[in-house]
């Protein structure tokens, strides 16, 4: 669907203006050779489309800032909206140089044009501190791989005034390191000023990747993905293994409580990684190849319809 001759492509987030769709995506340039290094990489790229289909490459939306800056070595996975001031608001994850970026935060730009994107101050909206940031891993050497806070996804608050953000984290305290993997969770009554909240939903895994939080047909999903390399004993024992790909929670509420339905998750065939829900003549859902047989696809698949079931659960299949 949407590919660079030049560009591996990988996680991708969408918007709908009232017109078109705007896809904002992580992408690095296949001239540094080996694709497990575009992690380090790695640039915001931007297309438009009024299909879905057919993509008009916009270019490059945001770059880590120049150092030192608490982003200066990456700018990774986010999520895009308008606010009640009329401008487009853009949250992102970064991690800076100086922690060799170990250490995950979460940004905003802002625009009026949803091409030009500007930091507001010095970009940084939201790290683990304030009261409840004991609830998350903070002393995280050790146990895993980095400090995580990232992929923030903002929505409207649909119960009071306000916005909500959910973001990949870790839990404190949890014994098993594949079993701390939370859905973050903060407020904002303006989109500027942010409260880390406690998760939201713990365990399963090490980490839920890229969660996305929609209401479908009067419940509330939440979908993120993960690797099965990483799922929790209990999990295992109780579920299968369960394969790598898209998978979601179900809830009455934006707010919880979360549960793990029944049965597999949406999307564990289609060598698919950190997909997205969208409407668009019924739901789509948008992603990424990921490994191969023929290596690391590096481009986003085309839309898959998705299907909700009488009980609720979701299916690829009609």
């Amino acid at each position: 669907m949407l590919t660079l001759a030049d560009h591996w492509v990988w996680d991708s987030w969408y918007l709908h203006d009232g017109t078109r769709w705007h896809c904002w995506f992580l992408k690095a340039p296949k001239s540094i050779g080996d694709p497990e290094l575009r992690h380090w990489n790695v640039t915001q790229g931007h297309a438009v489309s009024y299909d879905l289909i057919t993509w008009e490459h916009r270019g490059t939306s945001l770059t880590p800032s120049a150092g030192p800056a608490w982003d200066d070595s990456t700018v990774w996975t986010g999520s895009a909206l308008r606010g009640h001031d009329g401008h487009w608001h853009y949250f992102y994850t970064g991690t800076s140089a100086a922690e060799e970026a170990r250490i995950q935060r979460i940004g905003h730009a802002v625009s009026k044009d949803l091409e030009s994107w500007e930091r507001v101050g010095d970009g940084l909206c939201l790290d683990l501190t304030g009261p409840n940031a004991i609830c998350y891993e903070t002393e995280w050497e050790g146990r895993w791989h980095d400090r995580a806070m990232r992929d923030p996804w903002v929505m409207k608050d649909p119960d009071e005034p306000g916005w909500l953000m959910y973001f990949t984290a870790r839990a404190d305290g949890v014994r098993e390191i594949n079993d701390a993997g939370c859905i973050g969770f903060a407020t904002s009554p303006d989109l500027i000023s942010w409260t880390l909240q406690p998760p939201l939903f713990t365990g399963g895994w090490g980490q839920l990747e890229v969660p996305q939080v929609m209401p479908i047909g009067g419940d509330w999903y939440c979908f993120f993905c993960m690797d099965p390399e990483q799922q929790a004993r209990w999990n295992r024992d109780r579920n299968g293994r369960i394969g790598r790909g898209t998978h979601y929670l179900i809830s009455g509420s934006p707010r919880g409580p979360w549960h793990l339905p029944t049965g597999g998750g949406l999307d564990t065939k289609a060598l698919r990684y950190a997909g997205r829900i969208v409407e668009h003549d019924g739901l789509k859902l948008l992603g990424f190849r990921d490994d191969g047989p023929d290596g690391f696809g590096g481009y986003i698949m085309d839309p898959a319809p998705v299907f909700r079931r009488a009980d609720g659960t979701l299916t690829l299949e009609r």
